[in-house]
């Protein structure tokens, strides 16, 4: 079909009535007239040579034939609708997708996501949060950041910042809390590195007790439990900085250990764009790197 010559106005009013089964609630919403819709929907039964529509006694059906081409349709309006949306400014937004580990988004990011919309208007930023696993390609991720030590098969990797963990816990656990040996009779919360708690007993001088506290995949739901006097979790607090102003969690020892670093990523084989050079320098900047 010669796509100089689609019937775009057809093709509207088809997916319109399609979702109401009614052509007057379709024109309501396209704002013509019922006259208009069932027009152009002949029109375009009459070009594809087939019905896609049963007209009953009491309103429409859909074909077959007009049952596959709905989501076609409703995709296609949908990513125009989203491309039209980039434009809003009066200027193009760039999109650019970045994975963030849930820690990294709550206790640093999203507080600067102001500054960063005022550092760079154009670029339509849509961040998708994880646990430290992600999958660039299959994500569709310009960059991600994560943790560790920034060995990703088929990754670039750039350093942000260190965060070094120390524990943190509640006011009412922190009371009981003299030395870190005090620890070893108290419930230690884990995430699934499992190298972290003897790092930081290490740095602090002490034997690591044996470890039987619950795991967590998430910094954050590790903290909440901590919150709750569930234990103490071993986290870095530079992530926690406002519930540490109000008191609600606790650094009971300025020991901390250095386990990883967050990292900006992205796949070798990405090409950069615009999009992702700003985000990376103001990203960098606002770290200090």
């Amino acid at each position: 079909m010669d796509r100089a010559r689609l019937p775009l106005n057809a093709l509207r009013a088809f997916e319109a009535a399609a979702r109401h089964l009614n052509f007057t609630r379709a024109a309501i919403e396209l704002r013509v007239s019922q006259g208009a819709v069932s027009h152009q929907i002949a029109a375009l039964e009459e070009r594809l040579g087939l019905a896609l529509f049963r007209r009953l006694p009491r309103g429409l059906a859909l074909t077959d034939e007009g049952r596959a081409l709905v989501p076609a349709l409703a995709d296609a309006f949908d990513r125009i609708g989203a491309t039209l949306d980039l434009y809003a400014d009066g200027r193009l937004r760039e999109a650019l997708n970045v994975g963030v580990i849930g820690t990294f988004a709550a206790g640093w990011l999203l507080p600067r996501l102001p500054a960063f919309e005022r550092a760079c208007p154009h670029i339509d930023l849509r961040l998708m949060t994880n646990n430290n696993r992600v999958d660039l390609a299959g994500e569709g991720l310009d960059f991600a950041i994560r943790f560790g030590d920034g060995a990703w098969h088929g990754t670039h990797a750039e350093p942000i910042l260190e965060a070094p963990l120390s524990p943190l816990c509640n006011p009412g656990i922190a009371g009981r809390l003299a030395d870190p040996s005090m620890l070893v009779r108290e419930t230690l919360l884990r995430s699934y590195r499992s190298d972290e708690w003897p790092r930081w007993f290490e740095a602090a001088g002490i034997s690591c007790p044996t470890l039987r506290g619950p795991v967590f995949d998430s910094s954050l739901a590790m903290v909440a439990a901590a919150h709750i006097g569930v234990g103490v979790a071993l986290t870095p607090p530079s992530m926690f900085a406002h519930d540490l102003i109000a008191g609600r969690l606790i650094q009971p020892f300025a020991i901390e250990a250095v386990t990883g670093t967050y990292w900006l990523t992205r796949l070798m084989s990405r090409r950069d764009t615009a999009a992702m050079r700003a985000f990376r320098t103001w990203l960098m900047a606002e770290a200090g790197t």
